[in-house]
Order: structure tokens, then C-alpha cells, then sequence
């Protein structure tokens, strides 16, 4: 996607708002009709070949330097110039002066992602598309002028909200898209830290953390420390976020920290209503992980007899859903029943989790050979 100045006329000739670096929040360029910059850039624009308007361009900063916007404008048609022509380390070296001088223009960040795009640049994209998250947050957040109503201000930022709302889904969309491409954990999670701080509130939230999660967690980064950390940063923003209460639950689970595991858990079913009429299937399966962490917390804790119906509801939620959730389920509660010498109920859970593959299946196998041996025994 490329984003042109459109006809140069009209440009110089519009009358565009204009507000103190101090107080702006997503800057344009504006060159004043009939100054001695507007007209050198219609004479640039009335030559047709294409080198010679290059060397234009280069003349007219280095004529206007003492004139910032005049800069600016410059460098970014020298960098849309050779990004046409292909040469996209100069587009982008170009492009790169231009927010120098404008450094919270959209439009020109919208240019440099395009740019980075085709030459395949994944560091500086993020880095355009992180930048552009920061001016875009910051139009709501912009302080009031002084003698401007609260009406007034507030259709103020709703226009430039508005004006703004096709870049700064481009380049919110353009981060996500490096996250995704990305190969390296080290730089993916590196990807996801700055795309998260300039888009706390981001439509991708939710796929992004599954990809911090995965990012973290083993085959990949393994750092638990930063997981959890993740995931502490996901709740602040979000108190009821789904994927940070499951991450931190099954975390404290693993790590034998069963108190905090069932807060977060009882956090997690809380939040999904997983017996209400509109619950669709992620809730269901949210609620069943949750009450299968919490069931197994009550196992470590030695409390076996709250432990079984937290397990039977886990089963009930996620059978036929999650065959893994369900295995982990069906040995809990085969677990439990042993413990409580109820070896015929133990029995037919376990033997329906030992026909489920995967890491439960040899071990409730293993467990029911022994409840079998104990209910002959006691024949």
C-alpha cells in the first residue's frame, strides 16, 4: 500500500488545521500558497522527466533547509521517487529524514512501512507500524487548548480520529503481519513487546498473546520468568483477558504454587460462563481448563474430595472438544477415586482414558492395571 501526497496543487492550495508540536498529535505538512517554497514545488511538479525532478527535490532541501516542513516534504517525495524507481535502501533513508522533520505524520509512516514491505525489512516495519501505534493512541489522549470547549474538543478528536482510522489500522494490521512472519523467537517476542505498547487495545490482542505464549514458553524461548510476566502486563490491561488468566493458572499449577493457580483458575470461570445460554464452544473449553488446573491444585494439596467435582465438571465441558483436556481430566479423577479406595468408579474413568493417545495414556494405562489388581485383591 502506498500512500501519495496526491496532486501537488491541491495539497499546497488546501487549508489544513495546524497545532503546536507541543499539543499535536498526528502532525501534516503545510506549505503556505504563494511563498517562494510553493512556487519552486509547483515548478518541480510541471517537470516531466523524472531525474531531473530528483535533483529538484534534492536542491529545493538543501535551499529550504532553515524551513522544517519544507524538509520534510522534500525528502518524502525524493523517498516515494526512488521507492518507485526500486532503489528501497534510499526510500527508505529518505523516508527516514522526512520523519525526522515530521516525525508523528501518519502519512509518511504509512510510506516507510509500504517500503520496508517490499524490501523485506522486518525490523523497520515493526519499528514504522510502532511508531504509528503511538501517534494513533495518542489522539485521544491529546491535552485540550486553552479557551476550547468540552464539545468543541470532543468533536475535535473524534474528526481526527476519524480522519486518521484507514493508517492506523494499515499499520496496526502491518505489525501484526511482522509478528506473524517471523521465524526467530528472540526476535518474535522482541516483534510482540513493541507492537503490545503501541497497542495496548490492539483487535490482534488476543493472537498476539497466544503467539507471546508460544513464544515463551518450551520448544521456543522457555522463559518462564518473562511468561509470567507477560502475563501479569496482558491482566493489567485487561483484568478479565482469557488467555493471561488460563496462562498464569496452568504456570502456578505446574509450579506448585496451588493457591495462586485456583484464584486465577476461579478467575477464569468466572469470566467465561460456561453455563450460561450464549456460551459458545472457547468458552466451554476455557471453563473446563480452568476447573481441570483447579482440580488438580486440590490433588497436590491433599484435598482429595474437592478435587472430584472440579474434575467431573472439567470432563463434561471438554469431552469431545479437547481430547487432551479431557485424558488429564479422566486420570484426576481416576487418581482421586483410588485415593478414596472407590476403585469401580476409578475403574471406568481410567479405562476410558487409557484409550486416549497422547502424554496421559500410558500413565492412566499404568494406573488402571493397578486399580484392577486392587479390586481382584479384594475380591
Amino acid at each position: 500500500m502506498k500512500r501519495c501526497i496526491g496532486p501537488l496543487l491541491a495539497i499546497l492550495l488546501v487549508v489544513a488545521f495546524s497545532i503546536s508540536q507541543a499539543r499535536a498529535q498526528v502532525e501534516r505538512i503545510v506549505i503556505a500558497a504563494g511563498t517562494d517554497e510553493d512556487h519552486d514545488l509547483q515548478a518541480i511538479n510541471n517537470e516531466q522527466d523524472a531525474s531531473k525532478r530528483l535533483a529538484m527535490y534534492e536542491d529545493f532541501v538543501k535551499k529550504f533547509s532553515s524551513n522544517p516542513q519544507a524538509v520534510a516534504y522534500g525528502n518524502w517525495q525524493l523517498a516515494q521517487a526512488y521507492q518507485s524507481s526500486g532503489d528501497l535502501q534510499k526510500s527508505l533513508d529518505y523516508g527516514d529524514k522526512a520523519l525526522a522533520g515530521s516525525p508523528r505524520n501518519l502519512d509518511i509512516l504509512v510510506s516507510q512501512v509500504s517500503t520496508a514491505t517490499q524490501a523485506k525489512n522486518n525490523l523497520k516495519k515493526m519499528d514504522y507500524a510502532a511508531k504509528g501505534g503511538e501517534v494513533c493512541h495518542s489522539i485521544a489522549k491529546q491535552t485540550k487548548p486553552d479557551g476550547m470547549s468540552d464539545e468543541d474538543f470532543a468533536r475535535k478528536v473524534s474528526e481526527e480520529k476519524n480522519a486518521s482510522q484507514s493508517s492506523c489500522d494499515f499499520l496496526e494490521t502491518s505489525g501484526f503481519n511482522v509478528i506473524t512472519a517471523e521465524t526467530n523467537p528472540k526476535n518474535r517476542m522482541s516483534e510482540i513487546e513493541k507492537f503490545t505498547a503501541s497497542y495496548p487495545d490492539s483487535k490482534f490482542g488476543d493472537q498476539v498473546s497466544n503467539y507471546a505464549m508460544y513464544t515463551l514458553g518450551p520448544g521456543q524461548l522457555n522463559d518462564q520468568a518473562r511468561l509470567v510476566a507477560f502475563g501479569e502486563k496482558m491482566l493489567a490491561n485487561d483484568p478479565n483477558s482469557m488467555v493471561a488468566l488460563l496462562l498464569l493458572a496452568g504456570y502456578y499449577g505446574d509450579s506448585g504454587n496451588s493457591a495462586k493457580a485456583i484464584t486465577y483458575a476461579q478467575k477464569a470461570i468466572d469470566v467465561a460462563k460456561a453455563d450460561a445460554p450464549d456460551a459458545d464452544k472457547s468458552r466451554k473449553l476455557s471453563a473446563g481448563a480452568a476447573h481441570n488446573t483447579i482440580g488438580w491444585a486440590y490433588l497436590k494439596q491433599e484435598k482429595t474430595t474437592p478435587a472430584i467435582p472440579e474434575l467431573k465438571a472439567a470432563a463434561a465441558l471438554v469431552k469431545g472438544q479437547d481430547d487432551q483436556q479431557y485424558a488429564r481430566a479422566l486420570y484426576g479423577l481416576g487418581f482421586a477415586y483410588a485415593k478414596l479406595n472407590k476403585l469401580t468408579e476409578a475403574r471406568e474413568v481410567l479405562t476410558e482414558a487409557a484409550k486416549i493417545q497422547g502424554p496421559m495414556q500410558s500413565m492412566s494405562q499404568d494406573l488402571l492395571l493397578k486399580v484392577n489388581a486392587a479390586r481382584a485383591k479384594g475380591r
